[in-house]
């Protein structure tokens, strides 16, 4: 069983998208985690296009890094250049660290169809990366 931490900023969008593919695609192979450098609470919107792709994230809860020191990762994945440039020491003695910055759709503006563009978006890079992440790295 591997575990598997996703860092973001907040832990309220990206990272809890690539938790929910993760749990989903790795299945009883690896332990998930995500946290964030900072707590920001569950995206709304997060929640709603995963469930259009019949992944229910609404249990999830917005976790801090430190809660997680105890635990030996082997893989830690930051979702977000923020949470990459100013993620603390976490101290795994062979996590892999990997990288891929995400596009924020939280941060987009305008109508409710761009918003919903922009995490659908979002969404979906998500999933083929952490899909290509599992069949590489867990099967």
């Amino acid at each position: 069983m591997k575990n598997i931490l996703v860092l973001c900023t907040g832990n309220s969008c990206r990272s809890q998208m690539a938790h929910g593919y993760l749990k989903a695609f790795a299945s009883d192979k690896a332990a998930i985690y995500s946290a964030g450098i900072e707590t920001h609470g569950l995206n709304p919107g997060a929640v709603a296009i995963m469930k259009e792709d019949g992944i229910d994230i609404s249990s999830h809860t917005s976790n801090h890094v430190d809660e997680y020191t105890a635990i030996d990762f082997d893989y830690i994945v930051t979702v977000c250049d923020h949470a990459n440039e100013n993620c603390p020491f976490i101290p795994s003695k062979n996590a892999e660290r990997l990288h891929h910055n995400f596009f924020d759709p939280s941060k987009v503006t305008g109508t409710e169809a761009e918003k919903h563009a922009a995490f659908e978006k979002a969404r979906n890079e998500i999933k083929g990366y952490f899909k290509n992440f599992v069949a590489e790295k867990i099967a």
